[in-house]
């Protein structure tokens, strides 16, 4: 019998082997930063580092490569941390993210409560300042709260829900004007108009899934605008509607004349403007937690059941008899219906509504709040409305501040330009929340009927979205 050859022992591996894979991925994430690096300089040196001033003789071109550089820095850092933060084992990810769902399900329980009660005693701090920045973070909040139903418990993509926010304006000042009724007489009206309009959207995009109703959607809210624009006998056009008469508490009005039949008269006190602002912004909360009570109690429902069982898996739904054509309509009924209470509330504010206040910037932030929030997360779209629009907004008024404090120009230039930057900002917070939070910040889920007591589903396990 011939012997095998013993190919005799062999050497163990050591660790200078391993240096070669280690650095081999560092050269690969430092040239994949420095390619991103690259791609942003492209983008933002002409968006950034070129500004046009008024000269003597016409305009003048002037660069400031400095703030160039500094985005292309960030970004070539950016890039680095997020491809450490992918690096890691997916178990080890897996067992952090349920973590913090658990972490975050217990903080929600006193965050909860502690943001209703700031909300509530928001107009005793005596600053007209911080009552509108609350009434305008609230709007926000209405409308992701609206649009959640259709997106996070539905799965129904929809880029054109600011049709419905203009359907509600509209609908509460023509009526108001036209037949002389008040807003709590038209705000239901105004709601079910758009609730009407939801469902014939909803018709036509039974069918459509993903990508396909996604632009569906996006071409109805184009659609809305382009006619409220152009129908002049009707809308006034682009001139807009002015003169949309403001909410009554039991019939007594704001006015600055006092006497009888205002709200200072029959009380007795001095009449201001504080007044009518504080009355606007309690009206905006309740209606806000009205919301927030429907939406929490249709999900005990069987239609919201049925919307979530629409939302994990439509084949599945139809196996097991529920009727997709009704849930669908339904879901877009319900979110229309508070878009269309939240764009009542905006014309009553405003007193003048006109067709640039409802673009596809609008739908493009509620849609922004809803997915940074947590799709289906009530406490979710909260905190990213709070952050995204009021931190937006707080972040300008310290700016402008330091910048008269410090009598220091360059404050108070970033301060009047950060509005330009805004959605830039909105889509470096997306890119972010995409890499750290793919779910959104609240991302787990608490189950809607449960035997025993409900424990806490973690974000991997709910098929966001699949249903659309």
């Amino acid at each position: 019998m011939s012997k095998r050859s013993d190919p005799g022992p062999q050497a163990a591996p050591q660790a200078g082997d391993q240096q070669p894979g280690v650095l081999g991925r560092l050269a690969g994430g430092f040239r994949d930063a420095g390619l991103s690096a690259l791609v942003a300089a492209g983008l933002f040196v002409p968006m950034v580092g070129l500004v046009t001033n008024m000269g003597p003789d016409g305009l003048r071109l002037r660069f400031r490569i400095g703030g160039a550089l500094v985005v292309v820095a960030l970004v070539f850092v950016g890039r680095l941390v997020m491809l450490s933060w992918r690096a890691r084992p997916r178990s080890e990810a897996v067992r952090d993210n349920r973590a913090l769902a658990e972490r975050l399900k217990r903080a929600g329980r006193y965050i909860a409560p502690a943001l209703l009660v700031s909300a509530a005693l928001l107009p005793f701090t005596d600053s007209r300042y911080y009552v509108d920045l609350g009434t305008l973070v609230l709007t926000y909040v209405m409308l992701g709260w609206g649009l959640n139903i259709v997106v996070g418990l539905a799965g129904l993509l929809d880029l054109g829900y600011v049709a419905f926010y203009a359907v509600g304006a509209y609908s509460y000042a023509l009526i108001a004007q036209t037949f002389g009724l008040g807003f709590w007489v038209c705000l239901p009206l105004a709601g079910l108009l758009a609730a009407c309009w939801g469902v014939m959207l909803g018709f036509p995009v039974l069918r459509l899934r993903g990508d396909y109703l996604a632009i569906v959607t996006l071409a109805f809210g184009e659609i809305i605008r382009v006619v409220i624009t152009n129908w002049v006998s009707l809308t006034n056009g682009p001139n807009g509607i002015t003169d949309i008469p403001r909410p009554t508490l039991f019939g007594l009005t704001f006015s600055m004349e006092g006497g009888p039949g205002t709200f200072a008269g029959f009380f007795g006190i001095e009449p201001t403007t504080t007044q009518r602002v504080i009355f606007l912004y309690y009206v905006i909360f309740g209606l806000a937690l009205l919301t927030n009570w429907v939406t929490l109690r249709l999900r005990r429902l069987p239609q919201g059941r049925a919307w979530e069982a629409l939302r994990e898996d439509e084949v599945a739904c139809r196996s097991l008899g529920i009727n997709v054509t009704t849930t669908k309509l339904t879901a877009f009924a319900t979110g229309a219906l508070f878009g269309g209470f939240a764009g009542a509330f905006f014309a009553t504010r405003q007193a003048f509504i006109s067709p640039e206040s409802f673009t596809f910037i609008e739908s493009a932030t509620v849609l922004a709040i809803v997915v940074l929030g947590g799709l289906g997360s009530q406490l979710g779209v909260a905190l990213a409305a709070l952050i995204m629009v009021g931190g937006l907004e707080l972040l300008r008024g310290l700016l402008s501040w330091l910048g008269d404090q410090m009598h220091n120009p360059v404050f108070l230039g970033i301060a009047s330009e950060l509005p330009l930057y805004r959605m830039l900002i909105f889509g470096l917070a997306l890119v972010v929340m995409m890499v750290l939070r793919p779910r959104g910040l609240v991302s787990g889920r608490t189950p809607s009927v449960s035997l025993g007591e409900p424990h806490e589903i973690a974000a991997e396990l709910v098929a966001q979205g699949r249903g659309a």
